[in-house]
């Protein structure tokens, strides 16, 4: 069950109140995953005792229990971590619920073991836009919220923020420092912004989603409340780190510089403006020209740093690229990996 370059894939489960069908899940996952790591997250329902279940039918399985809810981003911690301490080279996340398709496996993790990246996430909207069956108001939100992401983590080239089918090079998780990582639905987005960071390489991956009697525990009003104001912090953050103390190149210098003259320019026509008005007289030209140059030119230099980053998104080319393999239908089954 390793592939003939010695990739080692770990399917990590986490599953809050999943009894219904977290079994079914574990047995559809293909004879090839050298691993599955279930995560039970302190569930109130039958859970933990269907995992284990599970885990005497198929001896892959490792069941991990948590006392305490800790959210879906303290679920996958645990696994992504234990996925690695287990020696495994790929961790991929699936959730509990049924919803992804364990068929779609092998095109998910081909990109990584193509080389083409270090990470590899589910897109559910490449194909056909919104898929039949996801709910108007989370296709809504998942628009919104994906062009936020976009600006927060700067892979402007990756969609749908929120799909949680996604598989990591293990040797990258400890550089992720995920014992401090978002606890909530928040932590595929600050996943992003931390391996922007570290500028690996995101390929995008057409998926389906499978909608049935589950429910989510995704709550559209906290997301609208809560994820716009993190996304801000993030892109901060970020931006400094990679592009201010990482590496301080031509983007930082177009984006300070720009955002200084524009600052500039803006207070100091309003503040000239303010003092016109009082008095009832004009605004001489000359000092209108201080004002709006400066600020013309930070704004050009803002968006010029701006379409650099867009341009410098790791791992765009490499998803125009692995697009045309899928479309050649290349990506039916991972070509190294043997028959176990």
């Amino acid at each position: 069950m390793t592939t003939s370059t010695g990739l080692r894939c770990c399917v990590v489960l986490p599953a809050h109140n999943e009894g219904r069908h977290i079994a079914t899940v574990a047995r559809g996952i293909p004879d090839w995953v050298a691993g599955i790591v279930i995560v039970d997250d302190a569930s109130t329902d039958d859970t933990l005792e269907a995992a284990r279940a599970a885990a005497a039918d198929d001896a892959r399985i490792t069941v991990l229990h948590h006392e305490k809810n800790r959210g879906v981003g303290g679920a996958m911690a645990t696994g992504f971590m234990a996925a690695y301490e287990g020696g495994f080279d790929v961790a991929i996340k699936m959730d509990g619920d049924g919803q992804m398709d364990p068929a779609e496996l092998p095109a998910l993790v081909r990109p990584l073991e193509l080389g083409m990246a270090e990470y590899a996430k589910g897109n559910r909207f490449r194909r056909s836009g919104r898929p039949d069956s996801m709910p108007a108001t989370r296709w809504i939100g998942n628009v919104l919220l994906s062009f936020l992401t976009k600006v927060a983590s700067g892979y402007w080239h990756v969609f749908d923020p929120q799909c949680g089918f996604l598989a990591i090079r293990t040797s990258l998780l400890p550089r992720l420092h995920l014992e401090t990582i978002d606890r909530d639905y928040f932590f595929e987005n600050a996943m992003l912004i931390r391996l922007n960071v570290l500028d690996a390489r995101v390929v995008d991956v057409d998926t389906s989603s499978l909608y049935g009697d589950e429910v989510s525990g995704l709550r559209i009003g906290h997301v609208s409340a809560t994820f716009p104001l993190r996304l801000a912090r993030g892109f901060i953050w970020r931006f400094v780190k990679r592009h201010v103390v990482n590496d301080f190149g031509l983007i930082a210098f177009l984006a300070v510089v720009g955002a200084l003259l524009a600052a500039f320019g803006l207070g100091f026509g309003a503040y000239h403006w303010i003092q016109s008005a009082s008095a009832g007289v004009l605004t001489p030209t000359g000092t209108v020209m201080l004002a709006v140059a400066p600020l013309i030119v930070g704004v050009q230099m803002v968006l010029q740093a701006l379409s650099l980053e867009v341009q410098d998104s790791p791992g765009a080319a490499e998803t125009r690229d692995y697009a045309r393999i899928r479309s050649r239908g290349d990506d039916a089954r991972p070509a190294s990996i043997g028959t176990p």
